[in-house]
């Protein structure tokens, strides 16, 4: 079968016999792997069209078991972000999450565009990359069902209108209130404090578009918090920690 999509390439994948195994994040199809034997180092458009941080619209033949590229076309590179190392970081770490968290052909539409609009965001951003990725990570979260529980304590149940938010807690998944934190009896090392207003963050982050980020940055205080507190759910939740593209200011 010949269909066609556009796509966000996340990983290329050198394998045997000169091929390679693209890791593409589809607008139509979810993230799905795809074979080539063209390489991002070739001259051709469609080799182009292979290279991590591009956008492109791409045919495809689906085969019983994987996709194989027919050709391939750029919209839009987004390879100059590499002259920024920390805007080349901060990119890399966000293909490489968003590849952890999606399943094989779950199509993810808004999520699709919100990784566009990061890519945008990313390109024009000067410094302070943190906050655009904490953005991400939150819209990838709600995307894809893994939000930690904002509107209510996650221990009790109780609406957070009839109290006031004390901790964060890892262990039971988002937001405890002022009695249960301190009757806690879960793994003390897995709650935080909190000394800002996380829940109004994260649900500014949820619900704007990336175009309301771009000349936003958070306190350092604030964001290294905030990523400390996302990155500890992401890695006892979703078991994804250690990411290869990790660097000092995530």
């Amino acid at each position: 079968m010949i269909t066609d999509t556009e796509g966000i390439i996340l990983k290329q994948v050198k394998t045997v016999n000169g091929r390679t195994m693209l890791v593409m994040f589809s607008r139509k199809f979810g993230k799905i792997s795809v074979g080539t034997n063209l390489t991002g180092a070739g001259k051709n458009k469609s080799a182009l069209a292979t290279r991590p941080f591009t956008y492109g619209e791409y045919e495809l033949f689906k085969g019983r078991d994987v996709y194989n590229l027919n050709s391939g076309r750029v919209i839009k590179s987004y390879f100059d972000i590499g002259d920024d190392l920390d805007k080349y970081m901060a990119a890399s770490y966000v293909l490489e999450l968003t590849d952890r968290l999606l399943m094989e052909e779950d199509p993810q539409p808004k999520l699709f565009g919100d990784l566009q609009g990061f890519m945008e965001a990313i390109e024009k951003r000067s410094r302070k990359a943190d906050t655009l990725i904490l953005a991400y990570i939150v819209k990838a979260l709600e995307a894809t069902g893994t939000m930690p529980e904002l509107e209510s304590c996650a221990c009790c149940g109780r609406p957070r209108g009839s109290h006031k938010a004390s901790r964060f807690s890892t262990e039971d998944g988002g937001i405890i209130c002022r009695d249960c934190a301190e009757e806690y009896i879960g793994d003390k090392s897995l709650i935080y404090q909190i000394d800002f207003d996380i829940i109004n963050i994260l649900s500014f982050f949820k619900n704007e578009p990336f175009s309301r980020f771009e000349k936003l940055a958070l306190e350092d205080r604030v964001s290294d918090r905030l990523m400390e507190i996302l990155k500890g759910y992401m890695a006892y939740h979703l078991d994804i920690s250690d990411l290869k593209s990790e660097f000092i200011n995530i």
